[in-house]
Order: C-alpha cells, then structure tokens, then sequence
C-alpha cells in the first residue's frame, strides 16, 4: 500500500512537470534563445515590467486578507501576517507540486494561528467558486466586446474560420489535445478525491461550513472590493507587460482583455503555473492579433519566466517572514 501511494505521488509530481516540459519543447524546439539576451537588455522595457510588480504583489495581498474575511465566519480568526504570507508560500508551493497551494495555506494557518484545516479547506472551496464566477462574467463581457473587432477584421482581411484553423501546424493541434485530456483526467482525480472527502465526515463538515459562511460575511461590499481588486491586479499585472516590446504595445486593452482570459483558462491545466498550456494559448491567440511568431514566443516566455520568479521571491520572502512570527494557539 505504502509502495502505492508512493508511486502515486511521484507520478502526480512529475506528470504536470512532463506536460508542461513537453509543450515548451514542442513550442521553442526551433528557438534561437542566443537571441533572447539581446532582447531583454537591448529591445526590453524594464520599466513596465517594474511597474507590473506592485500589481502582481497586492493581488495575492488581497486574496491574503479576502481569506481571512471569510474565514471569521466560521468562528476563526487569523492574524493579516498568517493570511497574507499563507498566499505567498501556497503560490510558490504550487510551482514544485500543481495545486498543492490550497494545503499548504491551510497547514500554514493550522500551525501558526491553530486555525482548523477542514474550515480553512472549506473556505478555499468557497474563494474557487466565486473566483470561477468572476472569471466566466470576464469572458462574457470579453467576448461582447470583441464581437465587433472580430467582425471588422474578418470583413476587412477576407479571413475566415477556416482560415484560422488552417495556421495551426500538425504540433499545434496536438498540444491542444493534450491540454483537453490533461483537463479532463483532473476533473476525473478531483472527483475521485471528492468522493473519498465524503467519507470522512469531519472534513466534509469543515467545508459545508466553509461554502455557507459567505451568507454570513459581516462586511460584504469590502468582500466585493477584495474580489474585484484581486482580479484588477492581475490584469494590470498581465497588461502592462505589453509596454515592455514595441512589438505588442500598440495593440491595446481589448487584446489584452481576450489573452487575459485565455491564459487564465489555460492555467487550469495543472503543471507548474500554467508553463506550457499558458505560453501555447497566450502565443496563439497574439499570432491572431497580428503580432509575429517569433516576437509571441519572446513574448510569453520572457513575461512568464520573470512573473514566475517573481512568485518565487515572495515565497522565499513568506518563508523567512513567517520564521519570526510566533505560533498561537
């Protein structure tokens, strides 16, 4: 049995990273990455991308302080260090092991603040669902909005859906098939867990009580504020990488509204912070609003790299920050 689990956990650890090594390859297989260099300190906008990061850090501050807000609820109260530097080490986390996040936030509450894990599990769930809802309403307007740029641009260039379809090469199809059953066989692990939580009846009332607590959120439009701040921050943390090459600071805020959306789609494929199926969809989708193959692989690959590093300094910063707080009990 314990052979089992073993093997279990090592393929859950190296799957994600054999997914999201295998796109990359496939996509930069024929990269020139001597070029790279010259391109991030000679054709690169540092300034924009600096001006990104403050986003990127309050986004996860928010979520940070949006958990504890839910959390009080349920009878449990957090300390803002607990909270906020629980975020910055799940993110982190969850680049070594996808998804390992939501336990390693709720572990961290449990050992310092001696919050219950089942309610902090179950108020994670709660954060999923309207997380989801704000991203489906983001792709609704999105989608009203570009229903008219698609329009022109088919009208004007004479292309057509077949047309699109026809510049995906033999690979690309292929890595969009692999994201399908990679998303479908974790819809099929998350169900089956799902369906271990309900035999343990503590667990199983640790979230119930978690998913109600929202009805009971003393201040709801400062819930409503962290919600919409969380996902404003990213945006701006996204968009305003676009100033940072001359190739895609001219193409504006709905391009950048509809990669938005499909990079945070993508990212449900689990490998380490979307690497892969995030690069292949944002690429995909710059290549249609004109930008250059080449100049999209620059793109994703550079904006990505330096947003995952950055996610790694603030793990590295909650790690020592939390070393020098103190347990509660």
């Amino acid at each position: 049995m314990e052979k089992k689990s073993i093997l279990n956990n090592t393929i859950k650890v190296l799957l994600p990273l054999l997914l999201g090594g295998a796109i990359l390859y496939w996509m930069y297989r024929d990269f020139d990455f001597q070029s790279l260099h010259h391109v991030l300190w000679n054709d690169m906008n540092w300034t924009w991308m600096l001006l990104s990061f403050p986003f990127g850090i309050l986004a996860q501050a928010f979520r940070g302080w949006r958990w504890k807000q839910t959390l009080e609820p349920v009878g449990e109260k957090p300390r803002n260090v607990t909270s906020v530097n629980s975020i910055f080490l799940s993110y982190a986390a969850s680049l070594v092991i996808p998804r390992i996040g939501e336990f390693t936030r709720c572990a961290v509450l449990k050992r310092y603040d001696g919050i219950s894990f089942s309610k902090a599990l179950g108020t994670v769930v709660t954060e999923r669902a309207v997380d989801s809802l704000v991203v489906l309403l983001f792709s609704g307007i999105t989608l009203l909005l570009q229903i008219p740029v698609f329009r022109t641009f088919f009208n004007e260039t004479g292309t057509s859906i077949d047309s699109i379809f026809a510049r995906f090469s033999l690979t690309g199809w292929l890595v969009t098939i692999i994201c399908g059953v990679a998303a479908l066989i974790l819809l099929h692990l998350l169900f089956r867990h799902l369906a271990i939580y309900n035999k343990v009846r503590a667990t199983l009332n640790g979230i119930w009580q978690g998913v109600i607590s929202l009805k009971d959120i003393r201040n709801v439009p400062l819930f409503l504020f962290f919600t919409l701040g969380i996902w404003v921050c990213y945006f701006l943390h996204y968009y305003l990488t676009f100033f940072c090459f001359d190739f895609t600071e001219h193409l504006g805020l709905t391009c950048a509204m509809v990669t938005f959306v499909v990079g945070s789609i993508a990212v449900i494929v689990p490998t380490p912070n979307g690497a892969g199926p995030w690069h292949f969809a944002v690429k995909t989708m710059l290549i249609l609003y004109g930008v250059a193959d080449n100049e999209a692989l620059y793109f994703v690959l550079i904006v990505h790299t330096i947003q995952t590093m950055l996610v790694i300094l603030l793990g590295i910063w909650a790690w020592l920050r939390l070393s020098f707080v103190s347990p509660q009990k």
